[in-house]
């Protein structure tokens, strides 16, 4: 089978994660490991990466570039470097305040780039919110800082793994605030935005969404609940109204078997914790945090930093190079849909 020219493959953006987590062992494995089908680059400093291959006995050739526009190819074993410079040297294992402004424009330059479409997509490794917050900037995640930086009104959480995608209506909400926050404008939104992507981004013509009741049973025809009468029903009858594919609301502990899976692009859980715990049973390690919603790609790992790991080499890197491939095949996607 023929392959694209390499001036076609996708520029793909890495951020390094916390400098003194796992996020650097597991960017320099992974490339040292497998070739991939795009440019990548990570954005990073040089030093960093160099200290870390040194301490994790792999020879890998560091290369740093002047701009996105000269990456080539990934090839096994090259690490290209788009470099940002940390305030201080960073020390496996501990966590230093002095370098949260380095973590932060890593992001900053990766969604700039990508807005200015330098970059195809992001992946991002893990970064430790407490120490960032210290610094006395609110840092609630990647995907509210891409949001803001995009300045989308909405975005959606998704993981995946090559078995099943899993969206959220709600995301961080303690349990108790969850059925309030279930309405018609928050399941549109979400709805909306899960079945554009599923098309621009997956290359899926007609998404075909699976629903999740927020009640035991989906509320048992309001025995045990009266969320999906009065709420979740109504709003899947008028989406589907215009035109959208969308089975329920099921109730979630008979949504998650293959006779359902298996016939559909992607399930809707209504909380975090309704739909994550079997997903991530299922493929742990293996899973991809994707952000929806966002003019730009966005796909990150499912684990955090590790602190006690970095710099051991017992890090799995299989999650990041299952957000590579991911962002890889939606930035491919991407292109041909807007052919």
């Amino acid at each position: 089978m023929a392959h694209n020219p390499v001036e076609s493959f996708p520029i793909i953006a890495i951020t390094s994660g916390e400098p003194a987590g796992i996020g650097p062992d597991i960017i320099l494995t992974a490339l040292n490991e497998q070739t991939f089908s795009a440019r990548l680059i990570i954005l990073a400093d040089p030093e960093l990466l160099k200290e870390r291959a040194l301490a994790l006995g792999i020879t890998a050739d560091i290369q740093t570039l002047n701009k996105p526009g000269d990456a080539k190819a990934h090839k096994q074993g090259t690490i290209s470097v788009l470099p940002i410079q940390m305030a201080k040297k960073a020390t496996a294992g501990t966590l230093d305040i002095a370098n949260s402004a380095y973590v932060l424009e890593t992001l900053k330059q990766a969604g700039e780039g990508c807005i200015r479409k330098e970059f195809d997509a992001i992946v991002t490794p893990p970064v430790h919110k407490g120490i960032l917050c210290e610094t006395g900037v609110h840092f609630s995640g990647h995907t509210e800082f891409f949001q803001a930086q995009c300045q989308s009104p909405h975005v959606v959480m998704m993981l995946a793994t090559e078995a099943m995608k899993v969206a959220l209506v709600t995301t961080h909400l303690p349990l108790k605030d969850v059925s309030a926050a279930i309405t018609e404008q928050s399941i549109s939104l979400v709805v909306k935005a899960l079945n554009q992507d599923l098309q621009e981004k997956f290359g899926v013509a007609q998404p075909k969404i699976l629903v999740c009741g927020l009640n035991p049973h989906a509320g048992e025809d309001g025995h045990l609940g009266r969320e999906e009468i009065d709420v979740i029903i109504p709003t899947l009858n008028k989406l589907r109204q215009e035109g959208l594919n969308l089975i329920g609301p099921l109730p979630a502990d008979t949504l998650f078997t293959p006779k359902y899976l298996n016939d559909a692009d992607c399930a809707l859980a209504m909380y975090h914790d309704q739909g994550l715990p079997v997903l991530k049973y299922s493929g742990f390690g293996n899973a991809v945090n994707i952000t929806l919603g966002l003019p730009i790609i966005r796909t990150s790992v499912d684990h955090g930093t590790a602190i006690d790991l970095a710099g051991t080499g017992k890090a799995n890197n299989g999650s990041l190079k299952v957000a590579i491939q991911h962002a890889i095949n939606m930035a491919n996607n991407a292109k041909k849909f807007s052919k």
